[in-house]
């Protein structure tokens, strides 16, 4: 069976984790819309460049850029069974440059919740991996275990940014929440319990 899964959730709520564990359970690729706009400005391809002009006179990319990276990404071999994106869609003209998603999993906490997993929250600026010393540590302290090099706190990491990103996040989300909920392919799950609680009620859902 093809799984096209769509992951949800707000800052903290462990969907990055849920989502290695669920590709490597489907044998599909997890894609973080981040890492495609690190890697598409590191090799400086066309797509990159014309981001990168938009990060630096500080405004958002479109739409229209952000769904072409993320459609020559699905276009690769990997995919060819299907795939789980995370960070993406965040707006209903991304959600519906989509075809055929079969699952759309929400992984909620309350925002108290997301502040207080996040201030200790750490991340690799390399290659994105990002960790916590009690929910996700790194084998090494403050050592990524992907690439090797240091984890640090990131600068938007405090209460108040956090905040703006968790109402911002609200205000995207919930559109596309009724959306898909309207479609029939909306899971929502309990991210406040532990990781393997949470993972075994995902897994649930792929077994049916």
């Amino acid at each position: 069976m093809i799984h096209r899964v769509v992951l949800f959730g707000p800052q903290g709520s462990g969907k990055g984790t849920q989502g290695e564990k669920l590709a490597e359970f489907l044998n599909i690729p997890l894609i973080v819309t981040g890492n495609i706009f690190r890697y598409n400005i590191k090799e400086k391809t066309a797509l990159g460049e014309l981001a990168q002009q938009y990060i630096n006179k500080g405004e958002l990319v479109p739409n229209e850029v952000t769904i072409r990276m993320i459609k020559e990404r699905l276009l690769n071999s990997d995919c060819a069974n299907g795939y789980i994106l995370d960070g993406f869609p965040r707006t209903l003209t991304q959600a519906e440059a989509l075809d055929n998603i079969t699952h759309v999993l929400l992984i909620d906490i309350t925002d108290d919740e997301a502040v207080r997993r996040i201030a200790d929250r750490r991340q690799c600026l390399h290659c994105g991996m990002t960790y916590h010393p009690v929910y996700k540590p790194s084998k090494q302290p403050d050592i990524c275990n992907k690439c090797g090099e240091k984890l640090v706190q990131r600068d938007d990491d405090t209460k108040e940014a956090l905040q703006r990103r968790l109402n911002l996040y609200h205000q995207e989300s919930e559109p596309l929440l009724s959306k898909y909920q309207i479609e029939n392919i909306l899971y929502r799950i309990d991210g406040s319990k532990s990781i393997p609680e949470v993972w075994e009620a995902v897994k649930k859902i792929f077994a049916k």
